[in-house]
């Protein structure tokens, strides 16, 4: 672990897309003029609003991918329409041949009065009724082919729209991600090989402080849960992602950011969840820690901007952040919000 944040100053600036640069006389405070707890607790935040804003442009990636499928599917009904239009347009034209062709100034009344036979002259009236009711459902289908293009046409155009105002707010959203991870950069660039060590241990000795809290607290549960079927899966779909490297945005399957990682392995096991942690937590229900059992989500932070798989025994599998790898960590490696379970109607075996 000694050299874990020093790895961390590389590979978070791959991550970025750009190399480690010297940093700005005004870009962050000399390192000797702050103690190792509060360099912890910048990165630490930096991290944060690093998670924070990845999660962000991945619930703007979700709406984009939904409303693109909704485009297509408009552009699908248009052509529709405009094919039915283009049908009914053409049985209207041979609907106006026929009356051009078949014009007379003799009225219906005139001609039966004239008619030697009037029995065939009414028979032919109510053919020529049934003609007549014929033609107006053939206009009608017409006027409604127009309506149905029109209000088709509308609705595509209003799509479209909302496709590219989400694909502004993703370059957006993603530029914010880049930006928070150069902070991080830049932070982690200043910093000698021995202030990270530091770093690295001081963060160690706080989590597991953390940990002990949490267990001396009797806030988990010491009942040796099992998990249902579909949670057993989605732990060992999990389970068998350790080592890929976390990227932002990224769902798999050689790279994963936190939610890329729950979402993918509960997906897997036949239950579809929400791509964000904070749609995680939102809309998946909630239970009490002490009723964690494998497979259920973590949630961390506040603002639910973080969030991991728990395996038992106090344990978590999760995609850290920006430097690191899919691991097994302490459930108090970050501040807990809460924890869901994404089969609540699932028994454990």
């Amino acid at each position: 672990m000694s050299g874990r944040l020093l790895r961390l100053a590389c590979t978070a600036a791959i991550a970025a897309g750009t190399a480690l640069a010297p940093v700005p006389a005004n870009a962050v405070p000399e390192p000797g003029e702050r103690t190792v707890a509060e360099l912890l607790t910048d990165l630490q935040r930096l991290y944060r609003e690093a998670e924070q804003a990845t999660e962000t442009y991945n619930a703007t990636e979700e709406k984009l991918k939904k409303q693109k499928a909704q485009v297509l599917r408009l552009d699908t009904a248009l052509s529709r329409a405009r094919l039915s239009l283009h049908d009914s347009r053409g049985a209207a034209g041979r609907l106006a041949r026929q009356q051009y062709q078949n014009s007379t100034n003799i009225s219906p009344y005139v001609r039966l009065l004239l008619a030697r036979d009037p029995q065939h002259a009414l028979d032919q009236g109510h053919v020529i009724g049934q003609l007549a009711r014929e033609r107006a459902e053939t206009v009608g289908r017409l006027t409604g082919s127009e309506k149905k293009a029109d209000g088709v046409a509308r609705e595509a155009r209003k799509a479209l729209d909302a496709q590219l105002t989400l694909a502004a707010r993703q370059k957006r959203d993603r530029d914010g991600v880049r930006k928070k991870l150069r902070d991080v950069e830049e932070l982690l660039s200043s910093l000698s090989e021995e202030q990270l060590r530091e770093l690295a241990r001081f963060e160690e000795d706080e989590i597991t402080e953390a940990q002990d809290d949490l267990i001396a607290s009797g806030a988990l549960s010491d009942k040796d849960r099992k998990p249902s079927d579909r949670g057993d899966k989605a732990v060992r779909y999990a389970m068998d992602q350790l080592g890929k490297p976390y990227k932002w945005g990224a769902e798999g399957p050689k790279e994963y950011d936190c939610s890329g990682l729950t979402s993918q392995a509960w997906g897997h096991a036949g239950t579809p969840i929400p791509r964000t942690s904070e749609e995680q937590w939102a809309r998946l229900p909630r239970i009490p820690l002490k009723e964690l059992r494998p497979g259920d989500l973590v949630i961390y932070f506040a603002d639910a901007t973080h969030v991991a798989m728990y395996l038992g025994k106090g344990e978590i599998v999760q995609a850290p952040r920006t430097g690191e790898k899919v691991k097994v960590s302490p459930i108090a490696s970050n501040p807990i919000l809460g924890a869901v379970r994404p089969d609540q109607d699932s028994e454990a075996r």
